[in-house]
């Protein structure tokens, strides 16, 4: 028997990704390699899927966020370099066995990772160094970087392949001489670890904003993040949705009179009202806020208001005047409305609301 989130997928364009891989791809130069984020489930849109999608397009490295996620895409068939930015240490044997590449933000992590590669009679292994220029996260701070380098000197357990950072504002143009002032410490200690190493690792500090806004600064390597899944940080600029996320009517109701929902906050208006009844609801990703009319949603081309208040695994539509039957398709978020009007409507940023799509959602790629 088939559950009523069986009606609930999230599609995934492969036309919208490559078309935005391309855009962003088309301000670089030919030599500089294009790493695609797909840490927290791909920002919802399904890790492993993005991340095969992404391999076929010909992106140079992959980024996640724990090891967790890492292993998951090794254990997928993923076989691009990959780069976990919140490495930890509790799980260096599993980044060691998977061929994984830690992020390394602290001479704690590094001498931790250092004493389980001399366990195993491993030199060379590839480390990602993370600098702090003022996002105050994670990273190495000027002051650290004459003790990291005499490390690095006495221990050939590791070979840095990267050094990194992150800008804290880049799509703000109030904040640009602080992101300015960000690019330019990032080059002092690049320059003088890469100095001391005798060799040259990459260099990124590009984010998804930074490649729009700033890109005589992409150096080696950027990191393209919520840029791939369809948000710009340039005005003007129309990126295309990846993801949208669609469920089919589950009921329609014509009600005289009464209320809908929990709490009763969904009023049959005098006239009557007809309900449709999706099967999405906030441990869906769909937040509270939404329901009570303050969004809307799009079905067979218009949009009905949500009506009362958003349920765990449903909410309710007013599809009062339009032409729709059990079955039919609702759009909660994609090109209309898309995932943009809804944070604004929430007062977040899109991330929020892509990441907040659970896995119980199935992820089904469009390839054409």
């Amino acid at each position: 028997m088939q559950g009523e989130n069986d009606f609930s997928r999230l599609e995934l364009s492969l036309p919208a990704a490559r078309k935005n891989y391309r855009y962003f791809r088309g301000l670089l130069r030919p030599s500089t390699r294009l790493l695609v984020l797909v840490k927290a489930n791909a920002y919802g849109h399904g890790a492993v899927e993005f991340a095969s999608m992404m391999q076929a397009e010909g992106a140079d490295y992959l980024a996640v966020a724990l090891p967790v996620e890492g292993i998951e895409l090794r254990r997928s068939g993923i076989s691009l370099p990959i780069l976990v930015l919140t490495a930890g240490t509790d799980f260096f044997p599993e980044i060691i066995d998977y061929k994984l590449e830690p992020g390394i933000p602290n001479l704690y992590t590094l001498n931790a990772l250092c004493e389980e590669l001399d366990a195993r009679g491993i030199s060379g292994f590839p480390i990602h160094i993370k600098l702090d220029t003022g996002m105050h996260r994670l990273g190495f701070v000027p002051e650290e970087l004459p003790e990291l380098e005499k490390f690095l000197k006495e221990h050939i357990q590791v070979q840095v392949r990267s050094i990194y950072s992150h800008l804290a504002a880049a799509e703000d143009p109030a904040e640009d001489e602080f992101t300015l002032g960000q690019i330019h410490l990032f080059e002092q200690g690049a320059s003088r670890l890469s100095a001391s190493l005798g060799y040259k690792p990459m260099w990124h500090v590009l984010n998804s904003a930074g490649i729009e806004r700033f890109p005589r600064y992409q150096h080696d390597m950027v990191r393209l993040g919520i840029g791939i899944y369809g948000i710009s940080a340039l005005p003007g600029v129309k990126l295309s949705a990846v993801a949208s996320l669609k469920v089919k009517v589950l009921q329609i109701k014509s009600l005289k009179e009464g209320t809908v929902g929990y709490g009763r906050h969904g009023v049959v208006s005098a006239d009557g009202t007809r309900i449709a009844t999706i099967p999405v609801g906030y441990a869906d990703g769909i937040n509270r806020h939404l329901g009570c009319g303050n969004a809307s949603f799009s079905v067979n081309g218009h949009r009905a208001p949500t009506v009362g208040n958003i349920c765990m695994d449903m909410c309710m539509l007013d599809v009062t005047g339009i032409p729709c039957e059990v079955g039919d398709t609702v759009t909660v978020f994609g090109s209309d409305p898309t995932v943009c009007e809804l944070a604004g409507i929430l007062g977040t940023i899109p991330y929020e609301i892509l990441t907040s799509v659970p896995r119980r959602i199935e992820r089904i790629i469009i390839r054409k």
